[in-house]
């Protein structure tokens, strides 16, 4: 999606082709369905080579999401619905993907689930549900699918992280908490991978524009989101993508441990 135009704003750059950087690995994206984050993922992984697998908790909208993958790449991918607060479908998840294509390079941890509510009026549920698919879910993926990397020697993992795990805003609490808790399990699951050859990293987006924004910030918020970014706008997708690319690539060998934010913003 791209946001409404303003002329005294330049817009984004042409989305660059692929330069096969994830040729022949098996990459696994989770939450690809619809047009956020994790779809412009895939969408790049694709373009870079890879052998593609998307997953998502909305079986109808991975679907849809794989056939519009096929119609732009020409590969249909795997697609396997997961709901990752449920163990036994994450297992399943990774499960299904060595049984299909015998190892995994890429595990691209993209669930999440944002919120708007003030301290004082948010639920338990509330808090809950928000930790549940953007921390827990994240910790059940790294558990599930580690010990294959471990077996394998290799392999690399990128968690969707954001700036507000550092920075505040009001009335999102549980999801800053989330996923600052994200960036203390990448840091963890790094130190306790790098033994095995294996690397852990995360981006941080600060505003990345798709339709499900507006859900949880108003037209006004974005705008002045938008106004706090040095470009004056908010990250195509894509552009987070790419930087999640690169972190999956052997472009990064060096980098473990790390959370990369994929940001203009100033204070």
């Amino acid at each position: 999606m791209t946001e409404p135009s303003d002329p005294t704003v330049p817009g984004p750059p042409p989305r660059p082709a692929g330069h096969g950087l994830l040729q022949g690995k098996v990459v696994v994206v989770t939450a690809a369905a619809g047009t956020g984050i994790g779809y412009a993922t895939a969408e790049q992984a694709l373009a870079e080579g890879a052998t593609l697998v998307v997953s998502d908790a909305h079986e109808r909208r991975l679907g849809e999401a794989a056939d519009r993958l096929a119609e732009t790449s020409g590969t249909r991918p795997l697609a396997v619905a997961c709901n990752v607060t449920v163990e036994e479908e994450v297992r399943a998840l990774y499960a299904t993907v060595l049984e299909t294509h015998g190892r995994i390079d890429v595990a691209v941890n993209n669930a999440g689930l944002g919120g708007n509510a003030p301290i004082v009026e948010m639920t338990d549920d509330q808090w809950s549900l928000v930790l549940d698919v953007t921390l827990t879910g994240t910790f059940r993926c790294l558990r599930a699918v580690l010990p294959t990397l471990y077996a394998q020697g290799s392999g690399v993992i990128v968690n969707n992280a954001s700036v507000l795990g550092w920075r505040a805003q009001e009335n999102q609490a549980h999801y800053a908490a989330a996923k600052a808790g994200v960036m203390a399990l990448t840091r963890s699951a790094a130190a306790e991978a790098a033994p095995h050859g294996v690397r852990v990293n995360a981006v941080s987006p600060s505003l990345a524009m798709h339709p499900f924004l507006n859900r949880v910030i108003s037209d006004e918020e974005l705008a002045e989101l938008r106004r706090r970014e040095l470009f004056g706008r908010a990250a195509e997708v894509w552009e987070i993508a790419n930087v999640i690319t690169f972190l999956a690539s052997d472009y990064s060998s060096y980098l473990s441990g790390e959370v990369i934010s994929v940001s203009s913003q100033h204070p």
